[in-house]
């Protein structure tokens, strides 16, 4: 059994102390063995997923993590497992929570709770243009740095458009008490974008007056008061924010202030210095990524040995470590595809390169891998192709080895490949 604060070294991290710890997961301090640089490492049992049935909120929030890269949200670097954990490596945030924050120290200044405002309405925005809501936005899943700069945290409620029903809203009853929007309370469908913005209204408000505009230990008596969007606005806040908490916490979501308006206002717009995302160049391979596990072996540190033991070994000790099922659906769209090819690399490349752009396809090449996609004109389709083709080296002068893996896709590829020079395709 393991101390806690005991050294454990996984993959390329050495994990150590707890920084927090949730329902289904721990918090844990990591730092990379080559370049020291630390980050936080969310470990997950993966048995207690399995027994909770929690895996789709885990599924969820890790490719949700992956599509955002924002100043102001938590960065996932990436994800690895052992027989028994996934460890998700997270950004290190090092300032706490905005909750711990205003607890220990009260309310914020005017322009120190709008300046956390705009960061909180910049990484929102942002996870909306990506089409990720998070549903559970509260002062606790609000990071500060040590410059105080504010990231979103904590996506395992969020939602995507898939998840919309025939009507287009959101149908799932989530997120906290305090802040949840009233047309969720309501149960009759809601726009995912619209009740993040009431959440944020009342982070707002919690930031400026140091409590809850909406309070009850009677949870019914709560939601009441929610619906009824009767909130009691200090008159010691300037105009300007009172006008903003006022239209922001409106019951109503067709007449609350959208994103756009927010952008525009004048009290908002005081600094204001916009986010620019973080968006990788050339980064062909993130949607291969998106649910890539990487398996490890955790070993712990006895001076400066490590027992290690390889991929091969690690899957013939367990049976149940392929993750494949447990991340990826059983469809046309998660399904693994290998072949094997006479062909040269560059050949065999230019050859898938040459059929798919006769399909209508467009094709990235780079670092040894190609991306197809294929991106709908309508906007108010969400269909949309996207695949990576990865070549594996030689294994001898006599066997060429190579990898097609079909990316995470929103409509299976019903169209066969078909004279790459090779032998026939094999879906794995």
């Amino acid at each position: 059994m393991k101390r806690e604060g005991e050294v454990v070294r996984v993959g390329k991290y050495e994990v150590g102390r707890t920084l927090g710890e949730g329902n289904f997961a721990k918090v844990k301090l990591a730092r990379h063995v080559d370049s020291g640089r630390c980050f936080a490492v969310k470990v997950l049992e993966r048995k207690r997923i399995l027994d909770l049935h929690t895996h789709d909120q885990i599924k969820r929030e890790i490719g949700t993590l992956k599509l955002l890269k924002h100043p102001n949200v938590v960065r996932l670097y990436e994800v690895l497992a052992s027989k028994t954990k996934i460890y998700m490596v997270l950004e290190y945030v090092d300032g706490g929570e905005l909750f711990d924050r205003i607890e220990s120290k009260g309310r914020l200044s005017e322009p120190e709770g709008r300046k956390l405002f705009q960061q909180l309405i910049d990484a929102v925005s942002y996870c909306h243009e990506k089409g990720v809501f998070h549903r559970d936005l509260k002062p606790e899943n609000v990071l500060l740095d040590t410059q105080g700069n504010a990231k979103i945290s904590d996506f395992g409620l969020s939602a995507l458009p898939q998840q919309f029903g025939h009507d287009g809203l959101l149908h799932t009853t989530c997120g906290s008490p305090n802040y949840v929007a009233p047309e969720v309370i309501a149960n009759k469908g809601y726009d995912g974008a619209m009740s993040d913005i009431w959440s944020c209204g009342v982070i707002l408000y919690v930031i400026l007056t140091g409590c809850l505009p909406f309070d009850d230990t009677n949870l019914a008596v709560l939601y009441q008061k929610i619906l009824k969007g009767d909130v009691q606005i200090p008159k010691w806040l300037s105009p300007g924010a009172r006008n903003m908490i006022t239209r922001i916490l409106d019951p109503n979501p067709h007449t609350r202030m959208n994103m756009a308006q927010i952008k525009e206002d004048k009290w908002f717009k005081q600094d204001y210095d916009p986010a620019k995302p973080e968006e990788d160049e050339e980064d062909i391979s993130s949607d291969d990524e998106a649910f890539s596990i990487k398996e490890v072996a955790e070993a712990e540190r006895h001076g400066d040995a490590y027992t290690h033991i390889n991929a091969f070994e690690l899957i013939g000790m367990s049976s149940c470590l392929d993750l494949s099922g447990f991340f990826e659906e059983e469809d046309a769209s998660g399904r693994k595809i290998r072949f094997t090819s006479n062909c040269q690399p560059e050949e065999l490349l230019k050859k898938i390169e040459d059929i798919v752009s006769g399909m209508g396809f467009q094709v990235q090449r780079g670092h040894g891998k190609l991306k197809v996609v294929q991106q709908c004109d309508s906007k108010s389709s969400s269909r949309s192709f996207s695949a990576v083709a990865e070549l594996w080296a030689k294994l001898s002068d006599n066997l060429g080895v190579y990898k097609s893996q079909e990316a995470l896709t929103k409509q299976p590829l019903l169209t066969e490949l078909t004279g790459l020079g090779g032998s026939p395709v094999i879906a794995a």
